[in-house]
């Protein structure tokens, strides 16, 4: 039996998919245009009009727009409806520069809840489901998003928020949590804290689980379901397009159906902005279709990935976007090499290592310093130094492989590197590149 929230608009023809879609665009240049001088300013610089889309294949012609534009409209350049419309904020975490503030009306609410139901089903969920949030609530979308996407599923949800992890077990122990929603670092946190209180994966009646947030990669997902006996879902979204529900895994788990009928998705080449075609590895563009009070259009995500229009066997004709392979612009460059933290982690689980690890860079003498921290587990820590010393060179070779540069491993005690109970920290850049 195939699972579905929304089962017409989720199967929809691709004929059917692209008449909602230019529908809503149409509708939403205008609104934009009318309402929002941010956007009618950039628009005049293009020399666009809200005449000149009259379908998908124009929407080339608009202007990007990107985190430095919603800093500097902050805090309400970029508001598309009147504040008394208005029912909340979401907001980023500001470290990197001014807080994005996304702002919501009821009907946009209730159509990102809709999408979380989407991948809440997608994931085997229904009203007889005990739904686990333990992404952070308040300004953080992840907590929101979910929570109202199993109150519209009729899950019985339990909003934990992040953090406090023994009351966490307790509650998925007593309650009989089947449904698990956080970042990946913290099921896998929550996976390895369960087996030190020696409760087994099949003590818990947890069957699935829901992570983002975050980069993962598919030999942590393998490690999550092993540590907690279920199976893991991915799922992407961006407060600035509304939260987690952008798109969502199926019961392939073989990449993320986007809700097209909400959002259209482009690819581009991070340097030019030229659009790609499909199958093309480049930066995801998205555009919000029917949000009210805060309409991004052709919003450039940073995120890098391939989308794909491959007929999926669970029957939804929503294009897939794969797991984002990195971000144009949280890249590190070192040594001249392009180095993903998810490069890091491959190699790490690939070779039987915790997923608990910290690059730090630095620069000495005008060169880069490139040293990776990994936490070992018990059995390893009782190996003889020389033994661990002969580990730490295995694992370098195996990185220079993978990245063409060979960072010092540091193989550490357990539990010496801080756990994260929201988002990991997992780069330390210590190198002043700016002035």
């Amino acid at each position: 039996m195939k699972n579905y929230y929304q089962k017409e608009i989720e199967t929809a023809s691709r004929e059917d998919i692209i008449r909602i879609q230019e529908e809503k665009l149409i509708k939403q240049v205008r609104h934009v245009y009318d309402r929002v001088p941010y956007y009618r300013n950039m628009m005049e610089e293009k020399g666009v009009e809200p005449g000149d889309i009259r379908g998908l294949e124009d929407i080339h012609r608009m202007p990007f727009l990107c985190k430095d534009d919603l800093r500097e409209a902050y805090p309400y350049g970029l508001l598309g409806t009147d504040l008394k419309n208005c029912v909340r904020i979401q907001s980023t975490s500001g470290t990197t520069g001014k807080r994005v503030i996304a702002f919501y009306t009821q009907k946009d609410v209730d159509l990102w809840e809709e999408c979380c139901a989407r991948a809440i089903v997608a994931a085997g969920g229904s009203d007889e489901d005990v739904c686990h949030v333990a992404y952070g609530y308040g300004l953080f979308t992840g907590g929101a998003g979910l929570n109202g996407g199993a109150h519209k599923v009729g899950c019985l949800t339990l909003p934990m928020s992040s953090g406090n992890t023994d009351r966490q077990i307790r509650f998925m122990m007593d309650m009989g949590s089947t449904i698990l929603c956080c970042t990946p670092s913290y099921a896998a946190y929550l996976g390895e804290t369960m087996a030190e209180q020696q409760i087994l994966p099949e003590d818990n009646k947890l069957k699935a689980g829901i992570f983002g947030a975050e980069p993962w990669t598919e030999e942590m997902r393998q490690s999550i379901e092993k540590s907690l006996g279920i199976k893991a879902y991915d799922i992407y979204g961006l407060t600035e397009t509304s939260g987690p529900g952008v798109a969502f895994e199926c019961e392939e788990q073989n990449g993320m159906h986007i809700n097209e009928d909400h959002f259209y998705a482009e690819i581009v080449d991070p340097d030019t902005g030229e659009v790609l075609p499909e199958g093309s590895r480049g930066e995801l563009v998205l555009t919000s279709l029917d949000k009210e009070a805060f309409p991004l259009l052709r919003y450039r995500t940073r995120d890098i990935c391939i989308l794909s229009r491959e007929e999926c066997t669970c029957g939804r004709t929503h294009v897939k976007m794969t797991k984002p392979m990195g971000r144009s612009d949280d890249m590190l460059i070192i040594r001249g090499v392009n180095v993903f933290p998810s490069q890091i982690e491959a190699v790490l689980l690939k070779e039987g290592y915790s997923p608990n690890y910290q690059m730090e860079i630095d620069r000495k003498n005008n060169t880069d310093t490139f040293d990776v921290y990994v936490e070992m587990s018990e059995l390893q820590m009782s190996d003889r130094i020389s033994d661990i010393q002969k580990r730490e060179k295995e694992i370098e070779a195996s990185m220079r492989a993978m990245l063409g540069i060979g960072p010092k491993i540091h193989l550490v005690p357990l539990k010496s590197i801080a756990r994260s109970e929201g988002k990991a920290v997992r780069v330390v850049d210590k190198r002043k590149l700016h002035d």
